[in-house]
């Protein structure tokens, strides 16, 4: 019982933070299930759970959703997160998810002291969508990778996070019918990524209420720095 409250407020606090950058919860949230329930449970629980956060997220802030480049990145993210969900189980995660973190480190850093001007062009949106879906799938989130690719639209805080959130809602849907064939999760684990699920939504509303008062410049220095912070972890601890 204090393993589900402590994942509980975990949930909460991942949600909120996701809720309010675009991404991040993940690497909250991860530690956590791994030690509750073991790496191979960990990825489809923080799956499930991430989609029922996505879904708030998108939920809050439909009317702002940028749908064109949403379809575009979804073009490449979809098939290539099956593909990455199917290949999970064979890769070494670790290091994948240092080279995902260094990957966001360089990228921030060259724009940060302008070597980097992108243009949101179709073929970045289908292509970094294709990278961020397969990772997606391997690593169970690339979050911080495909809030990258939509930070650099220059979109307003809610629109951001909604057209950001509806890309990873539909990478963790079709993850989640790759896992639950070849993994299975009982009653227990059910429950569990539902209760997160819970905690969830009600984190995405209350970062909802914040990212709806914070001007737009802010709002990109913010996530920037945390994009710094996470990618570093990322590469630190894999």
């Amino acid at each position: 019982m204090i393993e589900y409250t402590i994942l509980f407020i975990a949930a909460f606090a991942a949600a909120f933070i996701s809720g309010a950058a675009g991404f991040g919860g993940a690497l909250l949230l991860l530690p956590l299930l791994v030690a509750t329930v073991g790496v191979t449970k960990a990825i489809p629980l923080l799956t499930i759970a991430q989609f029922i956060g996505n879904l708030s997220r998108v939920g809050f802030g439909f009317k702002y959703i940028q749908w064109k480049p949403v379809s575009l990145f979804l073009l490449g993210a979809f098939p290539f997160s099956i593909l990455g969900a199917l290949s999970f189980i064979q890769m070494p995660k670790s290091m994948v998810t240092r080279i995902i973190g260094a990957a966001i480190l360089l990228f921030v850093g060259l724009k940060y002291f302008g070597h980097l001007k992108i243009k949101s062009t179709s073929a970045l949106l289908v292509g970094g969508g294709m990278v961020t879906g397969f990772l997606s799938g391997l690593v169970g989130s690339a979050g911080p990778l495909g809030a990258t690719i939509f930070l650099s639209l220059g979109l307003p805080p809610i629109a951001y996070i909604a057209s950001e959130a509806t890309t990873a809602l539909t990478m963790h849907a079709a993850k989640t019918i790759v896992y639950q064939q070849s993994i299975s999760l009982n009653r227990a684990a059910w429950l569990l990524a539902a209760l997160m699920g819970v905690a969830m939504v009600f984190g995405t509303w209350s970062a909802n209420r914040v990212i709806e008062r914070v001007p737009k410049k802010y709002f990109l220095n913010f996530v920037t720095i945390l994009l710094v912070i996470t990618a570093g972890y990322m590469v630190i601890h894999g």
